[in-house]
């Protein structure tokens, strides 16, 4: 099981080198010149030539981002942005993150920890899985909205360690789709005012996420007595 999903891993890893190579090549002539009004309309034709193709090219990169591991998420959050605009850009980084997280959640059920040690390193995986605040099945679901909401936080490692923890399937996938909005609306939106060349809204939108998730912390970190979030971010370190 564990050599089969190695050699997986590395055939996507080398698909998705040749697809952010064939994307830059593809791009790059049109991207350097987005700080004019032409290169703008010229980028926006681009990505609409690439039709369904563009789609599949960017859900791959989603899917590399979560899955394998290897890309921070915003720089595609923020090309979803710049090819299909702040609205476009959203529901397709939503809906592709709760498919791949919906499928690595059933994966890790169906193989377990076998599974989730291909990708990540086994103490830290079992540190987190037999914490006492991780199988509180009463606290589980409350410290997963927590970390998916909170910036900075290994979002993809939550995805994998979910399937190993006392959470209902639906409810998981719930919290993992809506709880990463604030972080995918800031970005796809800044990426839509870059191509816009309204550079000054992007950083608007980053501003407005960054105190309204301010606010969000300040909240849990009053009513959150027992310092469940503090605990878990400690844990997943």
């Amino acid at each position: 099981m564990s050599k089969r999903v190695k050699s997986f891993k590395y055939l996507l890893i080398a698909i998705v080198i040749l697809l952010l190579i064939g994307l830059i090549a593809y791009l790059f002539p049109v991207i350097k010149n987005l700080s004019t009004t032409e290169g703008q309309i010229e980028f926006k034709n681009h990505v609409t030539n690439m039709g369904a193709l563009g789609y599949l090219a960017l859900f791959g990169l989603q899917f590399a981002q979560i899955f394998l591991i290897v890309l921070p998420g915003e720089p595609i959050e923020v090309l979803a942005g710049m090819c299909y605009g702040g609205i476009g850009g959203t529901l397709f980084i939503t809906i592709s993150a709760c498919i791949i997280s919906t499928l690595i959640f059933f994966l890790v059920r169906k193989y377990g920890k076998k599974f989730v040690y291909s990708f990540y390193n086994k103490k830290r995986i079992d540190k987190i899985e037999n914490s006492k605040l991780f199988k509180n099945s009463q606290k589980v679901e409350w410290i997963m909205i927590i970390l998916f909401i909170i910036p900075g936080t290994p979002k993809d490692l939550l995805v994998y360690i979910a399937g190993l923890l006392p959470l209902k399937p639906l409810r998981f996938i719930i919290i993992s789709t809506f709880a990463r909005l604030p972080s995918v609306i800031s970005s796809t939106f800044a990426g839509s005012s870059l191509v816009e060349g309204n550079w000054k809204f992007g950083v608007m939108i980053y501003a407005i996420t960054f105190i309204v998730v301010g606010i969000i912390i300040l909240v849990i970190n009053q009513f959150d007595k027992d310092k469940t979030a503090e605990e878990a971010m400690k844990i997943m370190k």
